[in-house]
């Protein structure tokens, strides 16, 4: 707009000065013409003065218009300088994922257990205590008086270091509160924030709180969150020992259960076996034949038997005994995704079984089962094999990899003496049918559209 301007005055300047030259070569003309009676000069005069006028106009109004477009732009910088500032406060306290620039918090403290951290926690405190009893986390360096009284006026220096010391611990109890993995960087700023408002403050009367306190506080909230974290760990480590524990009861109660049904059927068949002997004993013919057969079936049964209860002795016995499997969920996790884990019960596919539960839409398939007399050894092998395809680097309880070839693992197993059939494709059948399904659907919606 200001330069559309200039230029309706330059046209108007260009248009005056051709309108003056034009007089002025009247004026002469009329001179040479009329000379003696008529003196233009002085006309002449006043124009050249109305036009250096409007050229001074011209400039000045460039000017005032070069100042007023620097005003704005440093307004404009100076507003979205503030509104950048007020966007990070406001972020400070708002607890959304997707304003987080995520990455790893790098610990502070290296204790072993959530004890040592508790104790850490509660000796800092302390400090933080002894900081306040001392005077030293907030201070005065001015002596006020109040109504000529330097005691008064100490009594009011007290009252208000008590208050701005109150002002910013309850904002750094609040971030205390709140601190959590994908914001404890934001926390420590906001504690940052609320000392540097707090200490604005308390600036006209030259009251602050000191670094010490800061340091103490923001220490506190990262030692706070190292020791929830900590808990956490020993949590999930925790629950992991109380499912291995689990497993393993319901494994020594399968073998328990298998060695028992073993000795009944066992006495059962030795009963029915030596029935059948002395039924023969007295028979002929046919019935004789008969009961052959019969005892030959019951020999067969009562061997069966007898290997069913030697291997659950032994399974009992070998306490490190057990499976390990490797299953896929297509439908769930994608391909080439595997889960490689360990079961001891007598029989394997009950686990896979229940992980297909209701936490899965679609269940497992199994691709090999490997039984092994060190069942937890052959897992933690086939788990360092494939460790740097980890789907979880974070929760060692999640035995998924991804990007993972059955062939690899095969032929590791092979090198340990150990053999397996593999089933190298997934047979996927839910999965596999829901997604006909889906086919079948949108081409009979496409038909009728």
């Amino acid at each position: 707009m200001n330069y559309f301007i200039l230029i309706i005055l330059g046209l108007l300047i260009l248009a005056l000065i051709f309108f003056c030259l034009q007089l002025w070569k009247s004026a002469n003309t009329l001179q040479k013409r009329y000379a003696g009676i008529t003196n233009i000069q002085s006309e002449i005069t006043a124009t050249k003065v109305r036009l250096n006028q409007a050229k001074q106009a011209l400039l000045e109004f460039e000017q005032d218009s070069q100042a007023r477009e620097s005003k704005l732009t440093q307004e404009v910088k100076q507003a979205e300088s503030r509104y950048d500032s007020l966007k990070k406060e406001i972020s400070s306290l708002e607890e959304n994922l997707e304003d987080i620039s995520f990455g790893l918090y790098k610990p502070h403290f290296s204790f072993k257990t959530s004890e040592e951290y508790k104790t850490a926690l509660e000796n800092l405190r302390n400090r933080e205590r002894q900081l306040i009893r001392d005077g030293r986390a907030a201070v005065c360096p001015t002596h006020w008086t109040v109504g000529d009284s330097a005691k008064e006026g100490q009594k009011m220096i007290k009252q208000y270091t008590k208050l701005m010391l109150r002002a910013f611990n309850g904002e750094c109890d609040a971030a205390l509160a709140n601190v959590s993995w994908n914001n404890i960087e934001r926390m420590l700023e906001r504690m940052r924030k609320s000392f540097e408002a707090v200490n604005q403050l308390g600036g006209v009367m030259n009251m602050s709180v000191t670094s010490d306190f800061l340091n103490l506080k923001q220490d506190e909230l990262r030692l706070t969150y190292e020791y929830e974290e900590k808990r956490h760990q020993e949590k999930e480590e925790q629950r992991r020992i109380s499912e291995q524990i689990r497993e393993e009861e319901k494994a020594q109660q399968e073998i328990e259960k298998a060695r028992l049904q073993a000795e009944r059927e066992e006495q059962d068949y030795e009963k029915a076996l030596n029935k059948a002997r002395e039924e023969a004993l007295q028979a002929t013919g046919a019935r004789l034949e008969k009961l052959t057969e019969q005892i030959n079936s019951f020999e067969a049964k009562l061997d069966q038997a007898r290997q069913n209860k030697q291997r659950a002795i032994a399974r009992a016995q070998l306490t490190k005994s057990g499976f390990v499997y490797v299953i896929s969920n297509i439908g769930s996790f994608g391909e080439r995704v595997f889960k490689i884990g360990m079961t001891r019960r007598m029989e394997p596919m009950d686990r896979i079984d229940e992980l297909s539960n209701a936490s899965v839409p679609f269940p497992f398939d199994l691709h090999a089962m490997l039984y092994s007399d060190n069942a937890p050894e052959l897992e933690t092998a086939l788990h360092k094999l494939v460790q740097d395809r980890k789907v979880n680097l974070v929760n060692p309880r999640k035995e998924f990899y991804r990007e993972v070839k059955l062939e690899e693992i095969e032929a590791f197993v092979k090198d340990r003496g150990l053999s397996a059939q593999f089933i190298k494709v997934a047979e996927a059948k839910e999965y596999r049918e829901t997604i006909a399904m889906r086919q079948q659907n949108s081409a009979a919606t496409a038909a009728h559209a």
